[in-house]
């Protein structure tokens, strides 16, 4: 396949997690069947933006590219917060749901996490 073809095709898992948050986020509040645990919106949040931010930085960082990781990272984290400031936007015009700056948090964290994690690995490649 060339570069071209391939390019458009990195951006697919991205665009599937996409939306299955926007899916996610737009059941009204009284349909979420959550486990009585607290905090466990908040792990959801942190898993599910990390999966964001893990298929952003396979979408933006493609092998055959030269690229800034530093620059690579600042996207994908940036891209992160403003899809979940969207996100909760969204949710306050659903039924029983509202928006939480602590879901923010969350989303963010894991789209860090998962960013830190993603430029140890380079380093730990390029070292070798």
């Amino acid at each position: 396949m060339t570069r071209r073809l391939v390019a458009p095709l990195r951006m697919v898992p991205m665009t599937l997690i996409m939306g299955a948050i926007f899916i996610l986020s737009h059941q009204p509040g009284d349909s979420l069947d959550l486990p009585p645990l607290p905090g466990i919106d908040k792990l959801a949040h942190f898993m599910i933006y990390g999966m964001l931010a893990a298929a952003t930085l396979f979408a933006f960082s493609a092998p055959w590219k030269k690229s800034n990781c530093g620059r690579v990272v600042f996207i994908t984290t940036a891209f992160c917060l403003l899809y979940g400031v969207s996100d909760e936007i969204h949710q306050s015009f659903v039924p029983g749901r509202f928006p939480s700056s602590f879901d923010i948090l969350a989303d963010c964290c894991g789209a860090v996490l998962v960013c830190l994690l993603w430029l140890r690995c380079r380093a730990e490649k390029s070292a070798r």
